[in-house]
């Protein structure tokens, strides 16, 4: 951020947040409107505030990009909001504001670079200030006054002169825009001197499409005119951004020329002039803007933020009193001010440990330093506790912003999809919410994409609803965040998945043995994909591989579960921290492992008739009637036991990753909470991760003790 001033740090920090949040809502009104086809006076105006507030914020932060951008967003909104015009295309509408969005967000973003080039939105500003201009023409007349007909149903009747059609093909300028606005404006002004009219494309108002059909083909109006088609043609030559016409009909060959070029008149000129450059709409707003501040801050102190002047005031917009609800006050901390409360949370508990653990206290009877050892750990876990509430941040956030990649992809995929949100309000970690909406992007895309169907009618004949559903829903279980992305599609074709598995050599037994649920997790693999052509959305070899390596990251397990005709389940399981885990210590001979408690079923001592092998010689421990593999840790990491007799030592039933396997260990020293700590950079060209190590942590005699990776010790066998 070296292009802000010093001591402008918070100042930024504050302006982020706000201007990320705005858009996010932003967002989420716009879903909410596009599936009721439309804005109520509330929604408008909430746009409205939030553009005035972001153009605002940006032109105080020195960013006249972002500014210029909200501010014809918000000269836009005003005249909707002001002057009530009917919207000709509601889906350009849309298209304008989603992509505005887009770009300011994306700004938001590199806004925080060290070499930040802000970028050029002068092209868009254009493309709204021309929607703007046609709006304001088009309010005149309600375009459902038009006398249309469809060009499939009808007949086109020839006879004499005025009495028959006449059909002519329209150019619009190169550089023009939203030619199926302009086509639909032509349209109006020439109807009432038509006896008929129809036109093609005939969804010019509802299809922004249709601007790429007119561009390689014309706009073609067929009409029979009133009295002389005369005045016909003089409309349309006389209609701005009208690069040329031709007449199609040889009944008129001789009388007009087939391809007439239009020099634009001075008139012309200027109108196209206000079009492209909109300064007389931008002035025009903005005196109507100041005219209307008193009546507009009614509504302000309802609901809108105001423009702050400093950075006191940009503070105060993130510390407000909730005044009529109560005395609780909220106050906004940057979360690196928690990360290092939470590292000191750790360090406290480490020393506690350090000190209770003692080697100068065996031996000695100490009530009273018992008693306020146990006190000390009561408030040592309370304060643990506090810390990481305070970095509990709701799943509802990460859901709500799945809804406008479902948004974008019934657009393109043109599938009508319905999401659908359970348990938003399950709490989970800042540092591991982060780097979900990556994975749960995938998922999410994956299941609109591979998972519904294609064609509604296969949906009917199953007995499923015509409109497919994908379910986000979370919940709590055992110290985990259980996170599933379902939806009621076609459901996973196991048979093909293991056909291309196989094809790709990435079979390890033989096909047979090969249960479904580890057919389906194959579909993790790296570069699998069963999609044969490359879309938006799949069909590179890359997605479910790269969301599970995500996932693993932040210490979590990814499953797939699938029912054919039924749909198909991506069950995602995060821990509610990554910085203190509960654990369970054993001993390798003089080493000591700590294993997540999360990943730890049960550990026994194993009895002469559980150890049994394989064909290929693999020892298996037997467990009410279900054989898992054994791991013996001190072979894994080359280590000396201190028995290589496997009755000697402890057995631990653990799963990663879906998969269940015995550990062998020497002892089982206990249950303890440890502090996750990372290791040192200069560890990486060693791979630690994929040699099952997780992390590492500080035992209270101040040793330090590997944490294992449960998942990549098991997907190693």
């Amino acid at each position: 951020m070296a292009r802000f001033e010093a001591g402008m740090e918070s100042m930024v920090e504050v302006f982020i947040y706000e201007t990320t949040t705005l858009l996010e809502q932003l967002d989420q009104i716009l879903i909410k409107t596009e599936s009721n086809n439309g804005f109520g006076d509330e929604d408008i105006n909430e746009i409205f505030r939030i553009m005035h507030t972001i153009k605002g914020s940006s032109a105080m932060m020195g960013l006249s990009n972002m500014s210029a951008l909200a501010h014809s967003m918000e000269d836009m909104f005003f005249i909707i909001r002001e002057e009530k015009p009917y919207i000709l295309s509601i889906g350009t509408l849309y298209d304008l504001v989603f992509t505005a969005s887009d770009l300011l967000k994306a700004e938001v973003e590199i806004a925080q670079d060290e070499d930040y080039t802000p970028a050029d939105f002068s092209e868009h500003i254009e493309k709204i200030e021309s929607f703007v201009a046609i709006l304001k023409e088009g309010s005149e007349t309600n375009p459902e006054q038009l006398l249309t007909t469809s060009l499939e149903d009808s007949e086109i009747e020839t006879s004499t002169h005025n009495s028959n059609i006449i059909s002519v093909r329209v150019f619009f300028d190169d550089d023009s825009e939203m030619e199926n606005l302009r086509s639909l404006l032509l349209i109006k002004k020439i109807k009432d001197d038509c006896l008929e009219l129809e036109y093609e494309p005939s969804d010019i108002e509802t299809n922004p499409d249709s601007s790429r059909i007119i561009v390689d083909n014309g706009f073609i109006i067929r009409f029979k005119p009133l009295n002389d088609e005369s005045f016909i043609f003089k409309a349309i030559e006389d209609s701005v951004s009208v690069k040329s016409y031709e007449v199609i009909e040889d009944n008129l060959a001789e009388a007009l020329p087939d391809y007439i070029d239009l020099e634009p008149t001075a008139e012309e000129e200027n109108i196209a002039i206000d079009i492209e450059k909109s300064e007389t709409i931008s002035n025009q707003t903005k005196t109507k803007v100041e005219t209307t501040k008193d009546a507009e801050s009614k509504d302000d102190a309802k609901e809108k933020i105001d423009i702050p002047k400093s950075a006191d005031q940009i503070n105060n917009l993130l510390s407000k009193t909730q005044g009529s609800r109560g005395k609780q006050n909220l106050i906004s901390v940057n979360l690196n001010k928690l990360d290092e409360l939470l590292d000191m949370v750790g360090e406290i508990v480490i020393t506690e440990a350090m000190v209770t653990s003692s080697a100068d206290l065996k031996g000695l009877e100490l009530d009273s330093f018992h008693k306020s050892a146990r006190q000390l750990r009561k408030l040592t876990d309370e304060l643990q506790d506090i810390v990481m509430s305070i970095r509990m941040v709701p799943l509802s956030g990460v859901f709500n912003k799945m809804r406008r990649v479902v948004r974008d992809m019934k657009v393109k995929l043109n599938k009508d999809v319905n999401l659908v949100f359970e348990g938003g309000e399950t709490e989970v970690d800042k540092g591991v919410i982060d780097n979900l909406n990556d994975p749960l992007m995938h998922m999410v895309r994956n299941s609109m994409d591979h998972g519904i169907e294609d064609d509604p009618q296969k949906r009917i004949k199953l007995g499923k609803p015509e409109k497919g559903t994908v379910t986000l829903s979370a919940y709590n279980a055992s110290g985990e965040v259980i996170i599933v992305v379902a939806d009621d599609g076609a459901g996973i074709d196991s048979e093909r998945v293991l056909e291309k598995a196989k094809k790709n050599g990435l079979l390890t037994k033989p096909e047979s043995e090969y249960t479904n649920k580890e057919i389906f997790n194959m579909i993790m693999q790296p570069g699998f994909s069963t999609n044969e052509q490359v879309t938006e959305f799949s069909g590179r070899g890359v997605g479910m591989d790269v969301v599970r390596k995500n996932i693993e990251k932040i210490g979590g397990t990814v499953s797939v579960d699938s029912k054919d005709g039924v749909g198909t389940s991506f069950i995602v399981k995060i821990p509610l921290s990554l910085a203190i885990v509960g654990g369970i210590e054993i001993s390798v001979g003089t080493s000591i492992f700590t294993i997540p408690i999360n990943s730890v079923k049960e550990s026994f001592k194993l009895n002469q008739n559980q150890l049994i092998r394989d064909v290929s010689g693999e020892e298996m421990v037997m467990i009410r009637g279900k054989c898992y593999p054994l791991i013996r840790l001190y072979e894994y990491y080359g280590l000396t036991p201190k028995s290589t007799d496997v009755f000697d030592g402890m057995v631990i039933l653990v799963e990663g990753g879906g998969k269940l396997a015995c550990l062998l260990a020497d002892e089982l020293i206990g249950e303890q909470q440890v502090v996750v700590k990372p290791f040192s950079p200069l560890f990486n060209r060693y791979n630690v991760k994929q040699n099952g190590m997780a992390g590492c942590t500080i035992l209270g005699d101040g040793s330090i003790t590997i944490i294992l990776d449960i998942n990549n010790i098991i997907h190693e066998q």
